[in-house]
């Protein structure tokens, strides 16, 4: 820096500016200090900056992005957030092991200035890890408690939603695969779930409520489960899109047409729900906004670490497509 401010004519001051945008510079200046950077082939150290400013510009996301597509559209949008804001990004799956899960997140937080975490079924030592050492951290896509930021969809009313679709076209004997044990997801999912049973005047068969583990190999054995006994549902509602992919599977293993024989609804949109055919009717979450809005809550929280912590709720979707055996309109 020294080099470039004499080559320039200017101080150290004026170049850091430059680099750094914290103060306007003429834009004469501006172009000298640019010329005398190109002339000695100059280029910040990260490294160095890190060290004398105790900021990284990286941002950690944990979640088990390899085993969810969901998760890879978030990522995608957290990472373009990220790098619109400055931010490099550094991620680790935590393979929804909660025991991994603090191993991972440990490893993270000494390289970043934030952390952005799905949380596992299982996650209290974790966050309380994180709250202890005051890392900041914005929870994403599941909220828990109200310790650290987050940000998620709304699960409760979408699924309540769905259920309200089919009883308007006369189902009564609806089944329900739900997600990962524990996970608030899966929670929220089958509280909505049995809000619109309730709404429609009818009682929640137990039996038709199984556990498709938030994965489509389970799902699928569980909807064949379904589908064997004598009086199975004639809807079934998949809590993500991954069991979607199962339901599917099993549904067509049992002999089962979508929507003749049986109607599906699901929660999660995916890039296929609109090529299948039938075509997917889903709830859609907005995951674009959810990587968007996690990235500047944790910039935020960066800024003020004192602020208390918020929860942001953001609405989803209906998409009327074919699989519930009604004309869209």
């Amino acid at each position: 820096m020294a080099e470039v401010a004499r080559l320039a004519g200017v101080s150290t001051a004026t170049v850091s500016h430059v680099l750094n945008g914290t103060r306007r510079v003429r834009d004469a200046t501006r172009q000298q200090v640019l010329n005398a950077m190109a002339a000695v082939d100059y280029t910040p150290n990260q490294v160095a900056r890190s060290l004398a400013t105790s900021r990284t510009t990286t941002i950690g996301l944990a979640l088990s992005a390899i085993s969810n597509p969901y998760f890879g559209d978030l990522l995608r949008a957290v990472e373009n957030e990220a790098a619109a804001s400055g931010y490099t990004l550094l991620l680790v799956d935590p393979h929804e092991d909660p025991a991994y899960e603090g191993t991972a997140v440990r490893r993270l937080r000494h390289r970043v200035d934030g952390v952005l975490l799905a949380p596992s079924a299982d996650a209290h030592d974790t966050l309380a890890e994180l709250a202890a050492q005051h890392v900041p951290t914005v929870l994403v896509d599941r909220i828990v408690g109200g310790v650290h930021d987050q940000v998620g969809t709304e699960n409760v009313e979408p699924v309540a939603e769905l259920v309200a679709h089919l009883t308007a076209g006369g189902h009564t004997r609806i089944g329900f695969v739900a997600g990962h044990a524990g996970l608030t997801t899966t929670v929220e999912r089958l509280d909505g779930f049995r809000l619109g049973m309730s709404r429609a005047g009818l009682d929640v068969d137990e039996t038709l409520v199984v556990d498709g583990d938030s994965e489509s190999e389970p799902a699928r054995r569980a909807v064949l489960a379904l589908f064997d006994r004598a009086d199975p549902p004639t809807a079934v509602i998949p809590a993500n899109n991954a069991m979607t992919i199962g339901a599917m599977q099993g549904l067509h293993e049992s002999g089962r047409r979508v929507p003749d024989d049986v109607a599906l609804v699901a929660f999660d949109d995916f890039p296929w729900a609109d090529a299948f055919r039938p075509r997917l009717t889903v709830i859609a979450q907005p995951f674009a906004e959810i990587g968007r809005e996690a990235v500047r809550m944790l910039l935020r929280r960066m800024e003020q670490p004192d602020a208390p912590p918020s929860t942001v709720r953001l609405p989803a979707r209906f998409v009327h497509r074919e699989s519930c055996g009604c004309v869209p309109a």
